[in-house]
């Protein structure tokens, strides 16, 4: 059997949100578990201006094959759409107030009164337009739990350019009479709308239905390299099993889990109030549930129907529970301190 030397590097990625790797990676326990084996773990969110922006790209892309990604489903699903070869191994659901302003004094209030009006829809110039896929699904989602689809509104593009900072061309839209809804979710957004002046008519999170508060966020993936998992299963059972060690700790830290966010998403104590229900610290732990998968494959279709998607994803097929189930094993066994001296 041929020997296949460790990596010298694992890295890591997820997006500015609630994640256990953002945990994890906070408490230094993904250094600490590899360390002894001589791997260096290294976030692309934290990277030397050494690293080439293929490497920072591959958080959309996935093309790096030691990469750990926990991230929005848009990009995770168009990756594989294209051909990467990547594997889904958990899937977490974290509200994280989605919501739909409007400009102040409209009187426009709840999902319904949407129908035929103007809807922010941004374009930004990305491989991926996760932004726009974002605003689309969450339209779409409170239309549909009024009874009406998003074609009962008017999509109106907003062009990104020239704008910095989330939602900042939407909410001038907004501002100038452009448009008459913009979708946010998150914790810069609450900053965002409260700096705009701008008005809630829905609040995504409030619907009772699960399948229309699915977005890119919700539920939300954990992906690795098909070669990864291939020449080094025991590696990626070893970082799962952080992760819910990282998990389980965070439910009994509320205090330390809101410290973390704030740095995290950028956002401040308001923010992250504002945008996380009380007991999002006990939400973090990944799991692959029949639930999880079935509303993931809701996204997976409803993406591809809006184009964002080159090809069809096999949500089952793509997912791969066994890394799962064995780093949960481990965190109920003592397992080996290193695998460098493995042959």
């Amino acid at each position: 059997m041929t020997h296949i030397p460790l990596p010298e590097t694992l890295w890591f990625t997820r997006c500015p949100v609630p994640t256990a790797t953002g945990i994890a990676a906070d408490r230094h326990w993904l250094a600490e578990e590899f360390a002894p084996d001589g791997i260096a773990v290294r976030s692309l969110q934290d990277t030397a201006s050494d690293v080439p922006g293929s490497v920072r790209a591959a958080h959309y892309t996935h093309t790096l094959p030691a990469l750990f990604r926990e991230g929005g489903n848009v990009p995770a699903l168009w990756a594989r759409s294209r051909g990467e070869p990547t594997r889904l191994i958990g899937l977490t659901w974290i509200e994280e107030r989605q919501t739909i302003l409007v400009a102040p004094g409209s009187g426009i209030r709840g999902a319904a009164a949407l129908r035929g009006l103007r809807l922010a829809l941004p374009r930004h110039r990305v491989p991926i337009d996760f932004w726009r896929a974002m605003a689309v699904r969450g339209f779409e989602g409170a239309l549909a739990s009024a009874g009406y689809a998003l074609s009962d509104a008017t999509a109106v593009d907003v062009p990104a350019d020239g704008h910095h900072g989330q939602w900042a061309a939407e909410l001038a839209a907004l501002a100038r009479g452009d448009v008459d809804a913009v979708y946010v979710k998150g914790a810069v957004a609450v900053e965002a709308a409260r700096r705009a002046g701008a008005e809630v008519a829905v609040e995504l999170d409030g619907l009772p239905d699960r399948a229309h508060r699915v977005n890119n966020g919700t539920p939300r993936p954990i992906t690795v390299h098909q070669r990864l998992l291939d020449d080094h299963p025991e590696l990626v059972e070893r970082f799962l099993a952080v992760l819910l060690r990282a998990s389980d700790w965070a439910a009994s830290q509320p205090a330390e889990v809101a410290r973390i966010l704030g740095s995290e998403t950028g956002a401040g104590a308001e923010g992250v109030q504002g945008a996380y229900r009380p007991g999002t610290h006990r939400t973090l732990r990944p799991d692959l549930s029949d639930e999880r998968l079935g509303l993931l494959a809701r996204q997976e279709a409803a993406l591809r129907a809006h184009g964002f998607l080159p090809s069809p994803v096999d949500i089952g097929t793509w997912a791969d529970p066994e890394p799962l189930r064995r780093a949960r094993l481990r965190l109920t066994r003592p397992q080996p301190a290193s695998l460098s001296t493995e042959t």
